[in-house]
């Protein structure tokens, strides 16, 4: 049975539904030799602020029982070195690339869309209103008011389509991603890592640089998959779903839930073949539920009248 494992988000075509999240590899480059970057549908890019940020102190990624803590607080080279630099190489990559960009302001991630949404080889943007390790990271991603504001205002300067990545630090996840459609979104991310901490109690010290940072990896799955499920039933737009996804059972929850595409992170820093895995994997489960197509799975996640809301 052929399976056709592409898909189409706010008009943007993927070989297959396995993106590469915005964060652990970076800008692509640094990756490049031990990774198969070409292996995802497509690649979201770290964080990008319009001018270069140092990020939180070391050591700002620890490995914890059930995953990893960060707290790099957005370190980033900035938008001219990522014009000139970087994006050059992730051309090469023959995939679609979405920018992430962050600012401190409604008018920096305005500017930062300006230009972005300009540039040779960007096929849409996301914008990271929702980090848990930097000191305005969720200023945006927990209000739904602001983030209205943001999203309308980028809206008017992006000619691209626009991402928004969702936090999950918040009581009620479906307020704030109804703001995000509500003002212009053509597709959701989410969600990003949840704010934790680790101490060493030996030394009696917060074991990042930054003493709090974001949670990823498996331990967040359950909560990544329910918030899914739940903005796919009060919002229309796709929605990429990420959070501790190791395995092709893993993705085919986040789909069940009504997801569109899901995303990567964490798990490419242990496994970096994780991405061609995903694909064979996500094709060989498709084949046996009798399914042609990603998008039989979409959102197909089966109800007993008992569990009914």
């Amino acid at each position: 049975m052929t399976v056709d494992l592409s898909v189409e988000i706010a008009g943007v075509r993927f070989p297959n539904p396995v993106l590469c999240a915005a964060g652990p590899l970076g800008h692509g480059r640094e990756f490049a030799q031990v990774v198969d970057l070409g292996a995802f549908g497509g690649f979201v890019t770290k964080s990008i602020t319009l001018e270069p940020r140092e990020g939180n102190p070391r050591p700002d990624l620890v490995e914890v029982d059930c995953g990893f803590l960060n707290s790099v607080g957005l370190r980033n080279p900035g938008l001219a070195a990522f014009l000139t630099r970087d994006l050059p190489f992730l051309r090469t990559l023959g995939i679609p690339i979405i920018a992430s960009l962050a600012g401190h302001s409604i008018a920096e991630f305005r500017e930062l869309a300006g230009w972005l949404t300009e540039a040779e080889g960007i096929a849409a943007l996301e914008l990271n209103v929702s980090c848990p390790n930097v000191e305005d990271g969720l200023v945006f991603g927990t209000d739904p008011a602001l983030l209205r504001e943001l999203v309308r205002s980028v809206r008017e300067v992006a000619h691209r389509p626009l991402f928004v990545k969702l936090t999950p630090n918040v009581t009620d996840i479906v307020s704030v991603a109804r703001a995000a459609v509500g003002a212009g979104a053509d597709a959701l991310s989410l969600v990003n890592t949840l704010l934790g901490m680790a101490i060493d109690v030996h030394t009696r010290r917060p074991k990042l640089g930054g003493i709090t940072g974001g949670l990823s990896g498996p331990a967040i799955r359950p909560v990544a998959v329910r918030m899914v499920f739940e903005v796919r039933r009060a919002v229309a737009v796709p929605l990429v779903g990420m959070g501790g996804i190791e395995t092709a059972e893993h993705a085919a929850e986040f789909f069940l839930a009504g997801a569109s595409a899901v995303a990567v992170g964490s798990a490419a820093l242990k496994n970096p073949g994780v991405a061609r895995e995903l694909v064979e994997g996500l094709r060989a489960y498709l084949a046996s539920q009798g399914m042609r197509s990603i998008g039989e799975l979409v959102g197909a996640l089966e109800l007993s009248h008992a569990a009914r809301p």
